[in-house]
């Protein structure tokens, strides 16, 4: 089994935001260009190929223009004559490295190797200093090499280095393309690099104050946190390398870098910050609050629009019209009956509206769906859904509800040929009816051969009975039909709603299925990608992780 240790401070944040950054890329690659990640990509590799080298040593470069004097300062703080310097320019060619062995078991050929440092310019210390012990000093070739080689070797090192010195000198201590291209570049990793102004032996006392001055005004215009006051950021200061005026503060500083062993981790956490906030376009979007998602209004207002393309409403006041028609049926009078049914043929032999409706309904053909309204509650969704994302996530969005709705209609008409509405019951109280209206008919045929036997001369008894039987089931009748078309209103109400509630369902369970997840899972994915984000791009990233071994 794995042990685990408890991690802390700033190598164990850093360690929970790179493996933030890691499960963010990861869930990312099918959602983002791979130039979007590319970045991203390389800080892993870089701190993944940085983590197997020891911590023991420190990487430092010296970076500077043409003329600036940083190969001298090389030599001045290696105590020996290890890099040429001389009036040739460019000078070096390639770049140069000196180690100070921190005294352990590792030495440092494997950081050498990934710097790609050749052998033959690799030099060791000729004075013993026990404050830079574990420092590896490289002197870069010149940024503004007319050779393109010195200049990508250039590139290629302070993506690779723990640390870098800039070298200025008093006459181009301005220069644009040290500080757009380079110091403006390297403003986030301010508390890992210094800025030395070389060859102060050319100026006086007050020059000196004075070029510093400007040059820390060009570096705050460029966004480069100085570390003054206690505050972190670049260390500024002045330094002859040729009289060794202001190289032992030089050295101090270095040494304070080194002897920490953080220079490594406090790199890394800079290209992590640089890498999240280049990111945070397409991960956080400009709103402050996370975006409000599928929400149970957006679900309602989709279930809707596909309850409208199904006729769900229309479906439902058919239904109760329908048990209106056949109540009245079942319960009304049967002259009235007789006299519908002729009317209806009459209008069927004419090809009336009614009648032709009536054909269209007997002879319908398989259910079919609004397409126009479903694609319009899909699109209405899909913009709810993605309101507040990023361009890129809300894309992804979009595309998974067009997906899903492309085979929406064809699903849904499939889903109501195969569940069509149930027969409508018939109460036990309609056949009550039926059966009152038979005896009032009965009374009323009753009524009225009587009084016609008694018109004819016949002996009956009692003349007012039977006017009353007539009269009775004459009134009766529609009396009793009009009670039972009261008394169907509500049965008729509720079937008609159970059937506009069966066809929104079955359009929502559709709706769901084919649409409502994909984009959830969109959704789903977007919040697990935000917020592996924020711990990537979190100072702290989370302390006191567990993290295993072995």
């Amino acid at each position: 089994m794995a042990e685990t240790e408890t991690v802390t401070g700033d190598d164990g944040a850093l360690r929970v935001r790179l493996g933030a950054l890691r499960e963010l890329v990861g869930l990312s690659r099918t959602r983002l260009d791979d130039d979007v990640l590319a970045e991203a990509g390389r800080v892993l590799d870089e701190a993944s190929a940085r983590e197997r080298l020891p911590r023991t040593y420190t990487t430092v470069a010296i970076a500077g223009a043409t003329g600036s004097g940083k190969s001298t300062l090389f030599n001045a703080l290696a105590g020996a004559q290890l890099s040429e310097a001389g009036v040739r320019r460019p000078t070096t060619a390639t770049a140069v490295s000196c180690t100070w062995d921190a005294g352990r078991e590792q030495g440092p050929d494997g950081l050498l190797e990934r710097l790609g440092i050749p052998a033959r310019a690799r030099r060791r210390a000729h004075v013993v200093d026990t404050g830079l012990r574990g420092l590896i000093l490289l002197d870069l070739p010149d940024h503004d090499s007319v050779d393109t080689a010195h200049r990508d070797q250039v590139d290629r090192l302070l993506a690779l280095v723990d640390a870098v010195i800039w070298v200025v000198d008093p006459e181009k201590y301005a220069d644009a393309v040290l500080h757009e291209r380079y110091l403006r570049a390297f403003a986030g990793h301010a508390d890992v690099s210094l800025i030395v102004l070389n060859q102060t032996d050319r100026l006086s006392g007050e020059a000196v104050d004075a070029v510093l001055d400007d040059l820390r005004r060009l570096l705050d215009e460029r966004g480069v946190a100085l570390g003054e006051h206690g505050e972190p950021g670049a260390g500024v200061l002045a330094v002859s390398a040729l009289t060794g005026d202001g190289v032992a503060e030089l050295r101090r500083q270095v040494g304070e870098l080194v002897t920490a062993r953080t220079a490594a981790g406090r790199r890394l956490a800079a290209d992590v910050d640089g890498v999240a906030r280049r990111l945070g376009p397409v991960y956080i979007a400009d709103a402050a609050e996370a975006p409000p998602g599928l929400t149970a209004h957006a679900r309602e207002d989709f279930e809707d629009g596909l309850a409208v393309a199904v006729g769900a409403q229309a479906g439902g006041q058919a239904a109760e019209r329908g048990w209106l028609r056949r109540a009245d049926r079942a319960c009304g009078t049967p002259w009235g009956q007789v006299l519908r049914r002729l009317a209806a043929h009459q209008a069927e032999r004419r090809g009336e509206p009614p009648a032709l409706a009536a054909k269209r309904l007997r002879a319908a053909g398989p259910p079919v769906v609004a397409r126009a309204q479903v694609e319009q509650a899909v699109r209405q969704l899909a913009a709810d859904a993605s309101e507040g994302l990023p361009e890129p996530w809300a894309k992804a969005v979009r595309d998974a509800a067009g997906h899903g709705a492309a085979g929406l209609p064809r699903a849904l008409e499939s889903a109501l040929e195969a569940n069509p509405a149930a027969p409508q019951p018939r109460p036990r109280w309609w056949s009550a009816a039926a059966a009152g209206q038979a005896v009032l008919l009965a009374a009323q045929f009753l009524g009225l051969c009587w009084l016609v036997t008694a018109f004819v001369g016949q002996p009956v008894v009692g003349r007012w009975l039977p006017l009353a039987l007539l009269l009775g089931g004459s009134v009766g009748g529609p009396l009793l039909a009009w009670g039972c078309r009261i008394a169907a209103r509500g049965p008729a109400r509720a079937w008609g709603q159970q059937e506009e509630w069966r066809l929104r369902r079955l359009a929502a369970d559709r709706g769901h299925s084919q649409v409502l997840e994909p984009v959830a899972a969109e959704l789903l994915r977007y919040r697990e990608v935000r917020e592996r984000y924020v711990i990537a791009a979190s100072a702290d990233g989370g302390t006191g992780v567990s993290v295993p071994i072995g």
